[in-house]
């Protein structure tokens, strides 16, 4: 590994999925002017992100509705053989 280009500023934030309102507690190094009062009582910066594993299909199991009966006769008209 090359030697100082890693942070060392590593503190603790709150992540909040802004999705599902979910909030966890992680380290990070990216800077945030948004502070919270975490369930321990001690404030910490927030970092807002649009997606986490509490909202991600992957990982809850929950599949997206999407109209693909539409898009695959719209395929299958345009590229049908001749007959």
């Amino acid at each position: 590994m090359k030697q100082g280009i890693h942070p060392e500023a590593y503190r603790f934030v709150v992540f909040k999925d802004m999705s599902n309102q979910t909030s966890f507690l992680g380290k990070s190094s990216a800077n945030t002017k948004e502070t919270i009062v975490w369930e321990d009582g001690k404030e910490y910066p927030v970092i807002k992100v649009e997606i986490s594993n509490t909202s991600h299909p992957f990982y809850t199991g929950k599949n997206m509705l999407v109209d693909t009966a539409g898009r695959i006769d719209k395929f299958n008209k345009r590229y049908a053989k001749a007959k």
